[in-house]
């Protein structure tokens, strides 16, 4: 009686044991799907990690980020498998746009003022930026200096509050519909992380406007910008993936390394990190 017992006992015991193995050496998903690992760098610093072919890596993950971070539903993979993505705001790498924002009133804790000449004289501040960038802004600009061409900051980091203004009041202006194509709303704005930055000449002429695209500044920016760090961030023809319109003057500090990466490929940070087409 006990054999006949044992035997059905041992056989579910089996059964369990090859289902639990199967569950937990299952391969996990990544953002994008994809297969085969290919070089990129890393733009959260340090040594590269072995990722699929063609799928960027995710932004990185805070435990302690703030609920008010944005996490917005990515699709790709099989059957359009829906992936999470979330910002780590004081990374270098951090992706900020309209479907990723920043906690609550983020403010960096590194912030200085760059020594580099802006179109106005006070100590306010969108004249900081994020320390790193602050001082590749100052090589830059040096190098810049050497080729005659004169540039100048027209404005870095911007606060919740500031940014909440400046936004209302383009939308006031122009439509909050129109205003969406060249202005952030609060909290998801690059100028809040300390790594952006406005250009102009030194005459501060066509400063933040569509005239300053041709000028020979921008031309020296899309050309020697990577060699420090800088990309532009909202390059022309991308204005679909970027949800935002063409602006030569803006550019955001990612490092030298991912800077030439981006430029040689021609992609942006949405298109590094799968994080495309963005809300409009």
């Amino acid at each position: 009686m006990r054999k006949k017992i044992w035997i059905p006992l041992l056989f579910l015991v089996v059964i369990a044991a090859g289902w639990g193995i199967g569950k937990y050496t299952s391969p996990a998903s990544s953002i994008g799907g994809g297969a085969a690992a290919v070089d990129q760098p890393n733009l959260n610093g340090g040594a590269a990690a072995t990722e699929p072919a063609g799928t960027p890596p995710a932004p990185s993950v805070s435990p302690s980020a703030s609920p008010s971070v944005s996490h917005e539903a990515l699709s790709g993979g099989p059957a359009g498998e829906a992936q999470l993505a979330a910002t780590k705001p004081d990374s270098i790498g951090v992706i900020v746009n309209k479907q990723y924002g920043l906690p609550d009133d983020y403010k960096p804790a590194d912030l200085v003022y760059p020594d580099v000449p802006f179109t106005f004289k006070e100590k306010i501040e969108k004249r900081m930026m994020r320390k790193e960038a602050a001082h590749a802004l100052e090589e830059m600009f040096a190098a810049a200096k050497l080729d005659k061409v004169y540039l100048a900051g027209v404005s870095a980091y911007r606060s919740t509050k500031t940014q909440r203004s400046l936004f209302n009041a383009y939308a006031e202006r122009d439509g909050e519909e129109k205003a969406r194509t060249y202005s952030a709303v609060p909290g998801y704005s690059e100028h809040q992380t300390g790594l952006a930055i406005d250009l102009s000449g030194r005459d501060g002429k066509c400063a933040a406007e569509s005239c300053f695209a041709g000028t020979k500044e921008a031309n020296w920016l899309a050309l020697h910008a990577p060699e420090y760090g800088f990309i532009i961030r909202y390059p022309e023809g991308k204005e679909a993936v970027t949800g935002y319109m063409y602006e030569p003057w803006h550019v955001r500090y990612v490092g030298k390394e991912i800077a030439r990466y981006l430029t040689e490929k021609g992609i942006t940070l949405e298109e590094y990190y799968n994080a495309v087409p963005v809300s409009k």
